[in-house]
């Protein structure tokens, strides 16, 4: 499979990125990609929502009322859940949400998330550039040449670089990843993935183990 390498001017280079078939042109599995964004939501939890329960609650253990002859329920202390300000039943309590999956499984869905961006023609390679300092208008100027302004991108690059990164960072529809650090979740929150060919180069050596 190959595809046409942009400049950052938008022009073809004239050059072809040939793209591992095994990598951008697999048959989609569509449960994997849901375990692997399911892993990635889980992993943004930070599970520490907390009540207290009965026995936390400050207050007198004094019984209100008596047992029998009142002329309505039978309670307990002040902290009974039934009453105002008493302990919640069966509340929220700190957690752990994450949960293990298998290597093999979330580089299948990665090469199924790259693969759909394929199918879907949301994939471009351009050459590899950087920025001299970061400014965001050589960032908007890229995203504007590559006629994907309007659209939230995800661009990724071979390793850190931080003026890249500084220069997308007030651009709410812009991200940069890092090849190795790419994940099922923001290829596919992305509309179109722009890989310089660097990138390409480190993605495949990742998914293809």
């Amino acid at each position: 499979m190959e595809l046409s390498v942009l400049d950052i001017k938008g022009k073809d280079t004239g050059r072809k990125a040939v793209l591992s078939d095994n990598v951008f042109g697999i048959e989609p599995n569509d449960h994997v990609i849901y375990l692997d964004v399911k892993q990635y939501m889980a992993d943004q939890r930070q599970g520490t929502a907390k009540s207290k329960e009965r026995s936390e609650i400050a207050g007198s253990t004094r019984k209100l009322g008596r047992q029998k002859g009142g002329g309505g329920a039978r309670h307990g202390d002040i902290k009974s859940p039934v009453l105002r300000g008493g302990g919640r039943v069966f509340g929220p309590k700190p957690r752990d949400y994450s949960f293990k999956l298998n290597k093999k499984v979330k580089r299948l869905a990665r090469r199924s998330a790259l693969s759909y961006k394929v199918q879907e023609n949301a994939l471009l390679v351009v050459e590899d550039f950087t920025f001299e300092e970061p400014k965001t208008k050589l960032f908007v100027e890229l995203l504007n040449n590559l006629n994907v302004a309007d659209k939230k991108v995800l661009v990724v690059v071979p390793q850190s670089d931080v003026n890249i990164y500084l220069s997308s960072r007030n651009l709410p529809k812009a991200n940069v990843a890092v090849a190795a650090d790419l994940n099922t979740y923001g290829i596919l929150d992305s509309a179109v993935l722009v890989m310089t060919e660097k990138a390409v180069e480190s993605v495949e050596a990742v998914l293809n183990k």
